[in-house]
């Protein structure tokens, strides 16, 4: 059975029910959503450490990102930077449409 342990940036700390974020690298949070098959697993919220940062956020977040395992990311946006940077860690970037619900992004993915 497929694995995908995904990363949402995420306006806030609620989970499927918070809405993507306008921005990736300093996003609030971001919802980790473990699927197994068609299934969610689990999930759970962190702090963006880099979400203050004025220059260089994307690195980090994308280091932040690879050391959970996060094999698949869905944002609004993604930059040039952040771009190279998931392609180098084999990171599938999924593109979903500003102010989605998380939920609703999954759903999307899952069929």
């Amino acid at each position: 059975m497929q694995k995908t342990k995904l990363a949402i940036p995420t306006k806030g700390r609620g989970g499927m029910k918070d809405t993507v974020s306008d921005v990736f690298g300093r996003a609030k949070s971001f919802t980790i959503i473990d699927v197994v098959g068609k299934e969610v697993t689990k999930v759970e919220v962190i702090q963006n450490p880099a979400a203050s940062y004025k220059h260089g956020a994307g690195p980090i977040v994308v280091k932040t990102l690879t050391d959970l395992g996060i094999n698949t990311v869905m944002a609004s946006e993604f930059g040039p930077g952040v771009t190279t940077m998931l392609e180098h860690f084999n990171i599938t970037k999924v593109e979903v449409n500003r102010g989605t619900q998380v939920v609703e992004a999954i759903k999307e993915f899952l069929k």
